[in-house]
């Protein structure tokens, strides 16, 4: 521990505050009447700052903050709010977490009515949980090189952060109107886990070939701008404007040097030079809007147009096939229609209707990527080397009413519809052009008393679509039409839900709700593989007392558990054998925690909460014919955290803040230790367990 540091900057610390409490003394000796009517009457600011110390390295508890290192930490956070009452223009300035890696802070002018402008900054970094012992060189650059063997390494830190500065101003204009305009600029920089490998190739067609570990260097920029036009009348109020992102990508490839030369056209080595993530950009024009046609009855819209262009230029080093031109030409147009309708045509009577289209049409390119595709591969199959754009077309509608029933007993009830179309082609994974979903609600509420109220719902969904396509290879073979995927599959659904609160005396309400589901899944003509049933149940219960004005307290309990059933089977052997195995997966989760605050005394401020978390995943996998082999372990996760605080006011504007923070973190996770081919190896701290402490000062002023 660097303590030595520690004490410096707490000795800093204590000299500031004892100037601060002398330097208010007499400020704040004045009559107290005054001081509470200007507090109540004027915009307050305040500054916090002060020095914390961390307790054992981590990767979890500080990977979006910093917070890392044992070590010490700087706190530093200010608000500050000016008001000039003769031109009734205001100053705002807030920063938080300005001595963390995830600071930010934004600058407010306005004048209420009239304009206003901001100017804003944050920086948010995001540190790779997981400890990578590598011998590859080059990190962080667009020319790493790999071992072309196995070869241990020493360990490497990958993180990335991002840089974002912001820009907004709003003005308002005669007849209602006003025009708002903003813009945003993030930088991100860093290097995160990458590779390149194969699953097929030498000695043998069903060997698995390797995987080698190559960190993607991180060098992009998105900028997001627009601008509107708002309307407010007494009955209609617009928007209208204009939005648009571009994304710029200032690493285009990835050229990779080194790696095993083992597995011949198919080697890793082979994989070089590698594109990546290519420049693009979006444009789009919106109008919505609502009109209030009664007093009881509302209607709103909205229409949006949307162009989305990748045309960013391959580059020259990379091997294209012939006749694909300079860059992909990928272009979607996107069209929105929504529109909603709220009315009470009787005082008994409520509806709610909506409709939304939206047509997700790509227009890219159809060509031939790959002629290298219609070659027998190591399992004696072509393929068509076309891409294969996406188009979707989407229509939902919900109609809601509710009626109010004799002794406090209200009805409701709904029918929610949802079709989509998709184009594309069937190759490895199977495909409908259509599904559609109807859904349908009926839900009975009641007050029972004056203290409790109840709900109770019932959901039935059912999800069908068109026939599935056929799978083919490039000859036209039919391939892999077996497994229907999850979101194309049919499916009905049935769900009960139960809500009540509570309030059995005055100080203290309760809320309970609990929901059930349960999934039934078709499958594809011939096949009982893919998914077969699934159900989920949450339950929840939340509490919140008051012993007096000075103390609150509140508690909280849930539970999850999810559950799926599905088959599937392993690929062929030389023998012609493909064994058939089932996964019975099933998630838990349970959290619970409470939280307290309150005055110990009329200076004195304290609080503490906690809350813990379990989660286990088991996937009860198992295949039809024993012995049973290779069978996947359960994975669970356990989260804990404390917190404690408490606050000492020296003076009115002056004050103390003692917190304390323990944060725990075990998981017995595997899925994520990974040994590459070249030796790279993907590790974590199984059991993290971190302690944080900072005191800091705060000061007011008016």
């Amino acid at each position: 521990m660097n303590i030595s540091i520690f004490r410096r900057k707490f000795s800093l610390f204590t000299i500031i505050v004892v100037i601060l409490s002398f330097a208010t003394e007499t400020v704040w000796s004045s009559d107290k009447e005054n001081d509470l009517l200007k507090e109540l009457t004027k915009p307050k600011s305040t500054i916090n700052f002060g020095t914390g110390y961390l307790f054992n390295d981590n990767a979890r508890f500080g990977q979006y903050s910093g917070l890392r290192n044992e070590g010490p930490y700087g706190i530093f956070n200010v608000d500050i709010v000016r008001r000039n009452d003769d031109t009734g223009t205001w100053l705002k300035l807030l920063g938080r977490n300005l001595g963390l890696q995830n600071r930010d802070v934004r600058f407010e002018h306005s004048k209420q009515g009239k304009w206003g402008y901001f100017i804003d900054y944050s920086q948010t970094p995001r540190y790779e949980p997981f400890t990578v012992n590598t011998a590859v060189s080059g990190i962080g650059t667009t020319d790493p090189h790999i071992p072309t063997s196995s070869t241990p390494g020493d360990p490497a830190q990958l993180k990335t952060e991002r840089q974002s500065i912001g820009f907004g101003y709003n003005k308002f204009l005669p007849g209602n109107l006003e025009f708002q305009l903003h813009f945003r600029n993030e930088d991100k920089d860093g290097a995160r886990l990458f590779g390149r490998g194969n699953r097929l190739g030498e000695p043998g067609p069903r060997a698995v070939g390797g995987f080698e570990f190559i960190p993607e260097p991180i060098n992009s920029t998105t900028r997001q701008f627009g601008a509107s036009l708002d309307y407010a009348g007494k009955q209609l109020q617009l928007s209208g404007g204009y939005y648009g992102t571009m994304y710029n990508n200032k690493n285009h490839l990835l050229n990779v040097t080194g790696g095993s030369t083992v597995g011949g056209i198919d080697a890793p080595s082979v994989f070089s030079p590698i594109a990546l993530a290519p420049d693009n950009q979006s444009h789009q024009a919106f109008l919505s809007g609502g009109y209030s046609f009664t007093p009881t009855t509302r209607g709103t819209f909205k229409a949006a147009y949307t162009r989305a262009t990748q045309t960013d230029t391959f580059s020259p080093s990379l091997i294209t096939a012939p006749g694909i031109g300079f860059n992909l030409g990928g272009r979607i147009d996107t069209t929105l229609l929504q529109a909603g309708l709220t009315a009470r045509p009787l005082s008994k009577l409520s509806i709610n209707t909506n409709f939304r289209f939206e047509d997700r049409d790509d227009k890219t390119p159809v060509l031939l990527y790959n002629p290298m595709a219609a070659l027998l591969d190591y399992n004696e199959r072509s393929w068509n080397g076309l891409n294969n754009p996406r188009s979707f077309r989407t229509i939902t509608s919900k109609f809601e009413a509710s009626y109010a029933l004799p002794k406090d007993f209200r009805l409701i009830g709904s029918i929610d519809y949802d079709h989509r179309d998709r184009s594309g082609i069937a190759t490895n994974t199977s495909h409908r052009s259509r599904t559609d979903e109807i859904s349908y609600r009926a839900e009975l509420r009641r007050s029972l008393s004056e203290t409790i109220t109840g709900t109770i719902s019932y959901i039935h969904s059912n999800r069908f679509g068109s026939n599935f396509l056929t799978n083919a290879t490039g000859t036209g073979d039919p391939f892999f039409n077996l497994i229907a995927p999850f979101n194309l599959a049919d499916r009905t659904r049935d769900k009960v839900r139960l809500m009540a609160n509570w309030e059995p005396i005055e100080p203290l309400s309760l809320q309970l709700s609990i929901d059930e589901s349960f999934d039934n899944f078709g499958h594809r003509a011939g096949s009982d593989l893919g998914l077969r049933k699934g159900s989920a149940r949450n339950y929840s219960l939340d509490a919140t007392y008051t012993f007096s004005e000075a103390w609150q307290a509140t508690a909280w309990f849930s539970r999850n558990e999810t559950h799926i059933d599905q088959a599937s089977r392993n690929p062929e052997t030389d023998s012609k054998f493909r064994e058939v195995w089932s996964a019975n997966l099933q998630d838990f989760g349970t959290s619970f925690g409470a939280d307290i605050n309150g005055k110990l005394t009329e200076k004195i401020e304290t609080g503490a909460n906690f809350l813990y978390s379990d989660f286990i995943n088991k996937f009860n996998q198992k295949v039809f014919l024993e012995p049973q082999v290779n069978i996947v372990p359960n994975i669970s996760t356990q989260y804990s955290s404390m917190r404690f605080y408490a606050k000492y006011d020296i003076r009115r504007n002056l004050g103390l803040r003692l917190d304390y923070i323990l944060d725990h973190f075990k998981t017995n996770e595997w899925t994520w230790g990974w040994n590459y081919s070249d030796g790279t190896k993907l590790t974590q701290d199984t059991n993290q367990m971190v302690s944080f402490v900072f005191l800091s000062a705060y000061y007011s002023w008016q």
